[in-house]
């Protein structure tokens, strides 16, 4: 117990109270100052100095809207094809590495994932899932974790987003499709 102790207060004082004041905070204020950069969880532990550190960083992704994508859903994303985060092999992220896309919040995240949470509980296919939550947010940018989540953490969502693109026709635009600055899928209004 005392090296526990020890260690959260480690990572409390990595960061200075005045510029991060709580675990959630201090999280962050790290992977702002390494964007694109793969952060494995157990740093992510001894930064927060809690051993709750997961559910802060969940809570910097659906409430915040920060874009940190997790090495389960980078993977997925490349499997299928999709366009590799530069920089990154995903054959070597492991399940709790962490990487922040994008240095901007989306502030209207908090809302999508109330919208991803209700069509989850209705039951419906992962390409029927995927495919509401597109129409009902046409002309936004969705993450890859949206998706993921919609899809009931199935692996296979990728494969239906493409399918819901190239077979059945609808405009779905993704990185590869879409303007080079788009690095979320998105459905076209």
């Amino acid at each position: 117990m005392p090296a526990l102790h020890l260690l959260r207060d480690l990572g409390c004082s990595l960061i200075p109270k005045n510029l991060a004041s709580s675990a959630r905070k201090r999280i962050l204020y790290y992977l702002q100052k390494y964007p694109g950069t793969v952060i494995p969880g157990e740093e992510l532990m001894v930064v927060g100095g809690i051993s709750d550190w997961a559910r802060r960083v969940r809570e910097l992704r659906v409430e915040f809207g920060w874009s940190i994508v997790s090495g389960v859903t980078a993977k997925e994303m490349f499997a299928d094809g999709g366009v590799p985060i530069p920089g990154i092999n995903p054959a070597k992220l492991a399940t709790d590495d962490y990487i922040l896309i994008d240095t901007n919040q989306d502030r209207d995240a908090a809302h999508r994932w109330n919208v991803a949470n209700e069509i989850r509980g209705e039951g419906l296919s992962i390409r029927d899932s995927i495919l509401k939550y597109l129409r009902l947010n046409i002309g936004k940018a969705v993450t890859g974790e949206e998706l993921r989540y919609v899809a009931g953490d199935r692996q296979e969502w990728p494969r239906r987003v493409r399918e819901l693109r190239t077979e059945l026709g609808w405009p779905i635009a993704t990185k590869n499709t879409g303007p080079a600055r788009l690095a979320r899928w998105r459905i076209r209004p």
